[in-house]
């Protein structure tokens, strides 16, 4: 392991030796030719991106060729010309289809910059990041222009100017060789993606090269440490710096290889590593809209999946669902897990169960965040089973500090555990029109402070043993604490309230858990009354939430909420109280 002392304390180098990353622009980057007939570095021919459904797909070059048209579209259509000039944003809510690498690459192709949301989300917490973000236009699907209406309503923005900003994605997939899906009454008389498929196709992308590399390419949303989701400036350079890499530390392809898809598209995690990382490393990829377990098995055995990016809770799913062992899976042969702690125990008891369907499958774990483009660790596969609970080690061309302090005057002691800070090309250029939030996140020689705490053993494989910020991770999703203690205070019988994670051992992950304090006390004397406000408080936050966020760790009801003299909220405290009530429910039973 490589390291190197500087002023501020030791810095660790990875293990691997820097590779060249190009300055220009995610699309050319992808897209890029290597001689006739070839698109990205593979024959156009081959398939890129299907349609798990109906079987309708896109090969590489006809995903090319679409996603200049669309980008035409965009830049002179007349509904969107004066909405889509270069720089300007574009706001992406839609669950997985085909048409999202084709709506992606093509606003990238005609110079925008792309917000991805969340389609589950309320119209509330879609109004904060279409706003935010500055977007001018919205593409969405024929389920989603409620919604969206909805926020443009509570905008204060006129039927008829808002429907002018929406772009829908419907359900017919006959440019795509599918199906043809009659439209919804909803999507009747707005803009469509088909729309803006016909009117000619650029002859070449917007540029991005040198120093214009640094502009924002992508703004996905997340809480950071602490505070309410922020707009995470993504630059082209930082895109084509995570590919460059990741792509020759993922396993060697092979000719039959193919990867699902079940990671929402508009997370970091598959925006990056399922739309982009598997055209440049020539997999085709198996679009499956959302997860669901049954769906899931079904079209491994379907299209003989040999590769898949997931999260830890599918991982549960493999171990214990009945459909493991209804379908064949014997074709797995990688599961690259991330978003969320992984655990030994599961993966044993996944390897366990996939060797008796008969695939021998490596199961790995990376780590990043979205301000990191994300991934900066990757375990491999070689050590996949020797370092098991490892997120593996730190990728090319990036620092790595562990430190003691909030300053980073302070390193952790050699296997001691400190804060993760990170340092490279894949950084963020900070956080979108709040220089305050990104001051606190990045120090003026470039280090961004994670917020987890590491400990590095002697081989340089790092584990991920705790975390400063309060973030919860349910199943692969962030759910800040304070945007949802902001919602409960709204409620009119609550004066007080906090959120804590709590563990999940059986679906392997954190659930929201909210502790609050009545206006009314006398009106809950009693451990029924109590119980049932409790209730009454989960299924009203059903109502203000996308799902993601809903309290599935319970509610529970406190005279007080524990805060230091400065009003922060003690959250270890709760923590400590919510295993407390564990263990007492536990002892009763």
């Amino acid at each position: 392991m490589q390291l190197s002392m500087s002023p501020k304390g030791t810095i660790y180098k990875s293990p691997y030796p820097d590779v060249h990353i190009p300055k220009t622009s995610v699309f050319t980057h992808v897209f890029a030719s290597r001689g006739p007939g070839d698109v990205g570095g593979f024959p156009g021919a081959t398939k890129a991106f299907v349609d798990a459904v109906s079987g309708a797909y896109l090969t590489r070059a006809q995903l090319r060729d679409l996603a200049l048209s669309f980008g035409h579209g965009l830049r002179t259509h007349p509904a969107t010309k004066p909405l889509a000039r270069r720089g300007d944003t574009v706001l992406i809510c839609s669950p997985n289809s085909l048409a999202w690498p084709v709506v992606l690459f093509g606003s990238v192709a005609a110079g925008l910059r792309c917000t991805t949301a969340n389609s589950a989300y309320t119209s509330r917490e879609l109004a904060h990041q279409y706003t935010d973000s500055q977007a001018k236009l919205l593409i969405t699907t024929e389920d989603g222009i409620r919604t969206v209406r909805e926020m443009f309503a509570e905008l204060g923005v006129a039927k008829g100017e808002g429907d002018k900003r929406i772009i829908v994605v419907g359900r017919d997939l006959r440019w795509a060789g599918g199906p043809t899906i009659p439209s919804s009454a909803d999507a009747a008389g707005l803009l469509t993606m088909e729309d803006l498929l016909k009117g000619g196709k650029m002859e070449s992308e917007e540029k991005f090269d040198g120093k214009l590399s640094n502009e924002t390419s992508y703004l996905c949303y997340s809480s950071g440490t602490t505070g309410k989701p922020k707009g995470v400036e993504t630059t082209h350079l930082n895109v084509i710096g995570l590919l460059s890499i990741i792509s020759p530390h993922f396993p060697p392809r092979k000719a039959q290889d193919v990867m699902i898809s079940i990671l929402p598209f508009y997370h970091i995690y598959a925006l990056t590593q399922v739309l982009h990382l598997p055209f440049l490393l020539g997999l085709p990829v198996i679009v499956q809209p959302r997860f669901e377990p049954t769906k899931f098995c079904a079209n491994i055995e379907r299209y003989k999946v040999t590769i898949g990016l997931i999260v830890p809770p599918i991982l549960v799913v493999l171990a214990r669902h009945p459909a493991a062992e209804k379908y064949n899976l014997s074709t797995l042969r990688y599961l690259c897990s991330g978003a969320a702690p992984l655990g030994k125990n599961l993966v044993h008891q996944v390897k366990q169960r996939l060797r008796k369907v008969g695939a021998i499958c490596d199961i790995s774990q990376g780590y990043g965040l979205t301000e990191t483009s994300p991934t900066t660790h990757l375990l491999s596969v070689e050590d996949s089973e020797r370092k098991m609970g490892s997120i593996g080690s730190l990728l090319p061309n990036l620092e790595a500090r562990l430190v003691d302090d909030d300053d980073g005057n302070v390193d952790a002691e050699e296997g001691s555990p400190g804060e993760l800070w990170i340092r490279g090309p894949t950084v963020m250029k900070g956080y979108l029109n709040n220089p305050t939030a990104t001051t606190n996140s990045i120090t003026p020689d470039g280090w961004f402070k994670t917020g987890d705490v590491a400990i590095k053993d002697k081989e340089g494989h790092y584990y991920i043993v705790d975390r400063r910020k309060e973030l919860i991770k349910y199943k692969g999703f962030q759910v800040p604490p304070a945007e949802l203690e902001a919602i409960l205070l709204t409620h009119p019988d609550i004066a007080d309230s906090a959120v804590i994670g709590v563990d999940d051992a059986v679906e392997a992950t954190e659930l929201p858990r909210a502790y609050v304090v009545h206006a009314y006390p006398e009106k809950i004397q009693t451990a029924a009354a109590e119980a049932l406000f409790a209730q009454s408080v989960v299924k009203w936050m059903e109502t203000q939430v996308a799902k993601h966020k809903f309290l599935r760790g319970g509610v529970g009801v406190i005279d007080e909420i524990p805060k230091s003299a400065a009003g922060k909220i003690l959250r270890r405290e709760l923590r400590e109280l919510a295993k407390q009530e564990a263990t007492t429910v536990k002892s009763k039973l």
